[in-house]
């Protein structure tokens, strides 16, 4: 049994080259114009195989009509922006539970901490929540490894009529994340 391992060995190390598959299908009776035939589709599908699917750069996530404020939307979208996904992901959930606010500006009232005035947008968060955590995937699956928010838009949607004529709100809403080495934070 150990005479039989070592020569599958010694077969396992020693790749053929095309010419001796050539001699070999050629001792077994079949003529080498069909050996060559084969020869180049083994050549394509190991061409096409290379090609499949090329390497991604960035990911993209895009929410359509997502029931929020574009308002609230766009003051969240701005707090993200240029953070690492499970750091966004991490402050989201902590203005969900009203631990931090996300800065606004206008008539909004001030804030303790770094900033003037902000608010707790939970529903908006969340929203942003379910997206990010897609967004994480989608840069796991192209291969991004250390990915940064770098766009995050909101703009306004579809305003459906809900009952008795109140206009719903609705946005859309983009994130890209891209691989970035060193930069802010």
């Amino acid at each position: 049994m150990t005479a039989e391992k070592k020569q599958n060995e010694k077969n396992e190390e020693k790749e053929e080259t095309p010419q001796e598959i050539v001699k070999d299908i050629e001792k077994t009776g079949v003529p080498q114009e069909i050996a060559k035939k084969e020869e180049k589709l083994d050549e394509k599908s190991a061409a096409k195989k290379k090609t499949e699917r090329p390497k991604k750069t960035e990911a993209v996530v895009n929410g359509i009509d997502i029931p929020v404020s574009t308002k609230q939307s766009a003051a969240i979208c701005k707090f993200i922006k240029g953070k690492k996904i499970p750091e966004a992901i991490e402050n989201l959930e902590m203005v969900a539970r009203l631990k931090m606010a996300v800065p606004m500006t206008g008539e909004i009232p001030h804030r303790k901490g770094k900033m003037m005035a902000g608010r707790f947008p939970g529903k908006a968060a969340k929203e942003f929540i379910v997206l990010l955590k897609s967004l994480g995937a989608n840069a796991n699956y192209n291969g991004i490894e250390n990915p940064r928010i770098t766009t995050a838009i909101a703009n306004i949607g579809a305003r459906p009529f809900g009952r008795y004529g109140v206009r719903r709100k609705r946005t859309h809403i983009t994130l890209i994340a891209k691989a970035i080495s060193g930069g802010k934070k």
